[in-house]
């Protein structure tokens, strides 16, 4: 229990400087983005984000398609009803 009052305590004292941690690309096209219309920034900055945010996840489905495939086929055999 005290451990874990611990970790709290730490967790909170230390959010604060990992929330204050921004993307430097992102900072970098709001820097440039100046004159740029608002939609096409915005629709920018949302593309840039989602780019970023795949590859680390076609990377464990690369990694790991034999465990998913197996996880799936026991799941759907587990769901079917059986006669």
């Amino acid at each position: 229990m005290k451990n874990g009052v611990v970790l709290l305590i730490l967790l909170v004292v230390f959010s604060a400087r990992s929330l204050a941690q921004g993307c430097s690309q992102c900072k970098l096209m709001a820097e440039q983005g100046v004159g740029v219309d608002d939609n096409i920034f915005a629709s920018n900055i949302n593309n840039g984000i989602l780019y970023l945010m795949a590859f680390p996840y076609l990377i464990l489905l690369v990694l790991f398609r034999k465990q998913i495939i197996r996880f799936i086929r026991s799941f759907f055999k587990a769901s079917l009803p059986s006669k």
